[in-house]
């Protein structure tokens, strides 16, 4: 019987931000940027959730409903930092960690009872060490499945642990509406409850040929998790598997709509230097360069190109953005947003004709050079010239720590909690 821990760090941001400014305790606070600028919440202190704020709210929304709010930009660096000094912590309890996002993991204790004693026991001595090591709480499920694991670490919010003992899983999982799913979203919801599932244990009235004539392979996936299993979707690989990126991208919304190429041109080059990094971090070469664009308006366009070899290297990533970016661009409308994605990965590397061999193998070393100094004084140490002007304050929503691997089209992505 496996044990799986579900380890959720409680209001993460806001809580890394008191730490550096104790004053900020226990008042509402807003992590992600100025009150009147774009962008939206990445975190709320629980005094500002009282006042009906939440992650991934406008800002501007968030002010209305909480004025009296303090709006942090947020830092970074100092959640990635913090984000390893938890995953240290964690690989201390096992070696099967699974950092699922910034602030949330997976660890496997299957098998540690002669050292750790019981999962209960074991789960209060992690919730102390954390706070004693990184003076942060931390809510713990604990379940036989991942699945559950997560949903009972969010009922043991905050600071606290459940549970989940074997052989109960669906008995708890019922009453909980359907939404509480991981990958079930609005568009998913609004279709199960037009066919009358609102609750989780509602999946259990239709068979699973039902389902699966319904919704697919994912009707079949949720048929399993309304059972307590790690029936598909998110949950396929073990924990501690190594489980690479299907795609990297990064984007950036401009406070101003703009149509200066030079600001545009330099964006791009900052935001093709961070797909780059993460590229170069997971070993992997893409093939595949999107760009994506939205007007004043609200209107998205995406162009994509395929590349004659993969490349990880930046100055490849800037040259082919760049070119999608003048073959596409209506230059008579404003930007509001540009972002890359990259995609078509392999481990393998190749070399682009706009570059000769003993030219891209300089590239290849300075770059080494460059994620060294990253590593040690931050991301803002060195960056590509043409990326100098485009270079801005990084917003929290705008750097995901750790790269999550693609889902079906079926499936949307479980929103960010409020931990």
């Amino acid at each position: 019987m496996r044990t799986i821990f579900h380890v959720d760090m409680d209001a993460f941001f806001v809580s890394v931000e008191e730490i550096f400014d104790p004053s900020l305790k226990g008042k509402p606070v807003v992590v992600g940027g100025k009150s009147d600028e774009r962008g939206v919440v990445s975190a709320a202190s629980y005094a500002a959730r009282k006042f009906g704020v939440h992650s991934a709210m406008p800002l501007r929304t968030a002010y209305k409903l909480c004025p009296q709010a303090i709006f942090v930009e947020g830092h970074p660096e100092r959640y990635r930092d913090y984000s390893a000094r938890v995953e240290s912590v964690l690989q201390r309890f096992s070696p099967l960690v699974e950092m699922a996002s910034v602030d949330e993991a997976y660890v496997d204790m299957t098998g540690t009872e002669r050292l750790l004693g019981p999962p209960l026991r074991a789960a209060h001595s992690l919730h102390q060490a954390m706070k004693t090591e990184t003076g942060l709480n931390c809510s713990i499920g604990i379940a036989t499945s991942r699945l559950v694991a997560k949903i009972s670490s969010d009922q043991a919010k905050p600071n606290g642990i459940l549970f989940v003992m074997p052989g109960v899983e669906a008995n708890f999982l019922a009453p909980l509406e359907v939404r509480r799913i991981p990958g079930v979203g609005r568009v998913t919801e609004k279709n199960l409850q037009a066919i009358g599932i609102r609750r989780i244990g509602d999946l259990t009235r239709l068979s699973e040929a039902d389902l699966e004539s319904r919704f697919g392979k994912w009707g079949l996936a949720l048929a399993g998790k309304a059972r307590g299993q790690d029936a598909g979707g998110w949950f396929d690989s073990e924990v501690g598997e190594r489980d690479d990126p299907k795609s990297i991208s990064h984007e950036h919304t401009f406070n101003h709509d703009t149509r200066d190429a030079g600001q545009i041109e330099a964006t791009l080059a900052h935001l093709a230097e961070k797909v780059g990094r993460r590229l170069r971090e997971h070993g992997l070469h893409a093939r595949t360069i999107q760009l994506k664009l939205r007007y004043s308006d609200f209107t998205t366009i995406t162009r994509a190109h395929s590349l004659p070899a993969p490349t990880q290297i930046d100055i490849d990533l800037v040259e082919q953005s760049r070119s999608l970016l003048y073959a596409n661009w209506d230059r008579r409308r404003d930007i509001r947003l540009i972002g890359i994605h990259a995609s078509g990965f392999t481990e393998e590397h190749g070399q682009l004709n706009l570059m000769d061999g003993g030219r891209a193998e300089r590239w290849r070393h300075a770059l080494q050079a460059s994620d060294r100094l990253r590593d040690r004084y931050g991301e803002s140490a060195v960056g590509l010239g043409s990326g100098l002007r485009g270079k801005y304050k990084e917003r929290v929503q705008e750097n995901p720590a750790v790269t999550k691997k693609a889902v079906s089209p079926s499936e949307t992505p479980p929103s960010h909690s409020q931990d």
